[in-house]
C-alpha cells in the first residue's frame, strides 16, 4: 500500500500484478498464477481476450468520449440492437451506465416512476452494491452497511430459498419463501406502493445459490396479479456465468426489468438494463443520466465480448467445464464431511464447508484459500454471510486442464486443512 492509495479497499492478495492473459494473470516478478476470481465474476472471456483488445484499441481512435447527451455514437445503438438479439423476450430497450450499483440504482428509478409506487422488495442474503440506496437493498453481510447508517427507506427484504440451509428439498424451499413473500405483502409493504421484486436469480457475494425454478415462476406469478415489477439482477450471473447467456433462461420467465454489468464487457467498465418498451416510455426524459454511460470505447468492449461468448462456444464451454467441474468436486465431498455442499449452474459453483458441529466453517476456507495461493498459485475468493464458502468462478474460456489443475490444488489445500 502506497503513501497516498487510500486502505480502503479489502485486500484478497497483495499480489502486484502487471497483465493477464486467458485465466492467467503475471506479477512484477514474473510469477504466474491461475485466476478462478475473474475479478469477481468480471473477466467472462478472459484477461485481454485479443478480439476484445482489437475492439477497444479500434474504437481508441475514433471516439473516447461521445456524451450520450450531447450527440449519439452510432455505436450505443448497435450496441442497444444486439442486446435485443441476446437478452430474454421481452425486453425491448436499453439504459446504459458504468457499474452493477449505478444498474440497481437506475433500475429502481424506473420502477418507481413506471409505478408511481415507492417501495422495493429483496431477497435476504443478497448484494446489489456500495451506494446508498444498494446498501440499503444489500443484506448478505453487515460490513457492507456498518457505518453509513441511516440507509435510504422503503426497503423490505424477504427470505431466499435455500434449501441447503434450510435442510429441505428445493420444493419445499420454494412453498417457505413464497409462501413468506406472500405473508410481506400483506404485513409490511402493501402491493400498491411496492413497485419492485428485485432478485438474483443466483445469489452472488450471498452464496451462489441458484434460485428454484419454482420459486422464479412464483414471484412471476405474484408479480402479475399485483402490477409489482420483476426486475432481475443479473450482473453476477449473465453474460454466460451460469451455462446460459442469462440466467433466468434456465427457468423461461420472463422479467419486466434486467439489469447487468460485470461480465458484459470483459473487464471494461460498462453496465446497463433493459426493459419493457411501455415499461420505458414512463421515464421521463432528463430523469435520469449520467456523464460516462454509453462511453463508446465500453460499448465496443461490450459488442466484441458478446461476439465471443456466443459465436466463439463460450457459453457452451462454460456449461460443459461446469459439469466438469461440479463432478470432480463432488467427488471429493464423499470424502471429506466437512465439504458439505456443493452447488451452483455453470461455472457460478459454490462449495460449502461446516465443521464437525455443523457450524459455518470460515478459517478453514481461508486456510485452503491461502494455501491454493501460496502452495499452488491458483486464486480463489470466499462468499456468504459467515465466509464459509468458496467461489468459482474462472473465465468462462476456462480449459479442462486448467479446471482439473484447480481441482487439484483445493483438493491438496483441503486434506492439508483438515
Amino acid at each position: 500500500m502506497t503513501q497516498h492509495l487510500s486502505n480502503v479497499w479489502f485486500q484478497l492478495t497483495d499480489l502486484p500484478v502487471v497483465e493477464g492473459f486467458g485465466c492467467i494473470v503475471r506479477t512484477s516478478d514474473g510469477q504466474e498464477y491461475l485466476d478462478f476470481t475473474s475479478g469477481i465474476a468480471v473477466t467472462s472471456t478472459g484477461h485481454c481476450h485479443p478480439k476484445v483488445v482489437a475492439a477497444i484499441q479500434e474504437q481508441a481512435t475514433k471516439f473516447i468520449h461521445s456524451q450520450v447527451n450531447c450527440y449519439r455514437n452510432p455505436i450505443v445503438e448497435q450496441l442497444a440492437n444486439r442486446l435485443y438479439d441476446v437478452t430474454p423476450d421481452g425486453i425491448d430497450q436499453f439504459f446504459f451506465c458504468n457499474s452493477g450499483a449505478e444498474a440497481t440504482e437506475a433500475a429502481v428509478k424506473l420502477a418507481r416512476q413506471a409505478t408511481k409506487r415507492p417501495n422495493v422488495v429483496v431477497m435476504d442474503a443478497a448484494f446489489h452494491g456500495r451506494t446508498m440506496l444498494t446498501m440499503a437493498m444489500t443484506t448478505s453481510k453487515t460490513s457492507y452497511r456498518a457505518g453509513f447508517q441511516p440507509l435510504p427507506s422503503g426497503i423490505f427484504p424477504t427470505p431466499f430459498p435455500n434449501a441447503f440451509a434450510w435442510g429441505c428439498d428445493e420444493t419445499e424451499a420454494s412453498r417457505r419463501a413464497l409462501k413468506q413473500l406472500r405473508h410481506l405483502l400483506k404485513s409490511q409493504t402493501a402491493p400498491d406502493e411496492t413497485a419492485a421484486i428485485v432478485m438474483e436469480p443466483v445469489l452472488g457475494e450471498g452464496g451462489y445459490i441458484a434460485a428454484p425454478n419454482a420459486y422464479i415462476e412464483g414471484v412471476r406469478e405474484i408479480c402479475d396479479e399485483t402490477g409489482i415489477l420483476f426486475v432481475a439482477d443479473e450482473v453476477q450471473s449473465g453474460f454466460g456465468r451460469t451455462g446460459k447467456l442469462f440466467a433466468m433462461e434456465h427457468c423461461g420467465v420472463r422479467p419486466d426489468i434486467l439489469m447487468m454489468a460485470k461480465g458484459i464487457a470483459s473487464g471494461f467498465p460498462i453496465a446497463g438494463i433493459g426493459a419493457r418498451a411501455d415499461i420505458m416510455e414512463k421515464w421521463p426524459q432528463g430523469s435520469h443520466g449520467g456523464t460516462y454511460g454509453a462511453n463508446p470505447i465500453g460499448c465496443a468492449a461490450a459488442l466484441a465480448t458478446i461476439d465471443v461468448l456466443v459465436n466463439d462456444g463460450v457459453v457452451a464451454n462454460a456449461a460443459e467445464r461446469g459439469i466438469q467441474l461440479t463432478a470432480a468436486l463432488q467427488s471429493l465431498q464423499v470424502h471429506d464431511k466437512g465439504l458439505a455442499d456443493v452447488r451452483g449452474p455453470g461455472l457460478m459453483v459454490a462449495t460449502e464447508f461446516m465443521d464437525a458441529n455443523g457450524e459455518p466453517d470460515a478459517v478453514r476456507v481461508a486456510a485452503i484459500i491461502s494455501r491454493c495461493r501460496d502452495e499452488h498459485n491458483v486464486l480463489f475468493m470466499n462468499c456468504g454471510t459467515y465466509g464459509n464458502i468458496m467461489r468459482w468462478m474462472p473465465p468462462l474460456i476456462v480449459s479442462d486442464a486448467e479446471i482439473s489443475r484447480a481441482v487439484e490444488a483445493f483438493a491438496e489445500a483441503m486434506e492439508s486443512s483438515r
